[in-house]
């Protein structure tokens, strides 16, 4: 009887220790645009891509750090709110997890590309692309301007 009680609870605790490491809860150090530490778990937003902190982009003829405006506006939305990351069980080459995050049931990743802070990242996910094109049409944040996708950016650079 001890035998079955203790294997029952062994698996309902692997179980929910296994529940647990799919979900990263607490308050965000932000990176950059598309990532932020929760504790010491690093968390890429997953398909998205955000410019460089060191990117510039151009608007009404003049340049201006877009990747640091990015940065800021993630920053000002997660505002010391409990973030809530929802991971893949995959991290990324840069052995981040790869999350879609959350502020109660605030998307983070689809704020930032629907307000122009960040674009869809078509080669890992179909995901955002309609609220790319809400920010394009609406000129918000990078549509705003002119700026070079953050792939090939960092490619040059």
């Amino acid at each position: 009887m001890q035998k079955k009680i203790f294997l029952n609870l062994f698996f309902l605790f692997l179980f929910n220790t296994v529940l647990a490491a799919n979900e990263i809860k607490g308050l965000a150090n932000i990176i950059d645009g598309d990532t932020l530490h929760i504790a010491q778990n690093k968390i890429r937003l997953n398909g998205i891509d955000a410019p460089e902190k060191k990117q510039l982009c151009a608007k009404s003829g003049n340049f201006y750090d877009c990747g640091l405006e990015s940065m800021n506006a993630l920053i000002k939305e997660v505002s010391n709110n409990p973030v809530i990351c929802k991971t893949e069980k995959n991290k990324d080459r840069y052995g981040r997890f790869l999350g879609t995050c959350y502020i109660d049931q605030l998307n983070l990743n689809k704020w930032m590309v629907r307000n122009g802070h960040a674009i869809a990242y078509r080669k890992y996910s179909k995901d955002y692309i309609e609220d790319e094109q809400y920010a394009e049409k609406n000129k918000l944040g990078l549509w705003s301007g002119y700026f070079l996708d953050p792939e090939k950016w960092r490619k040059l650079n």
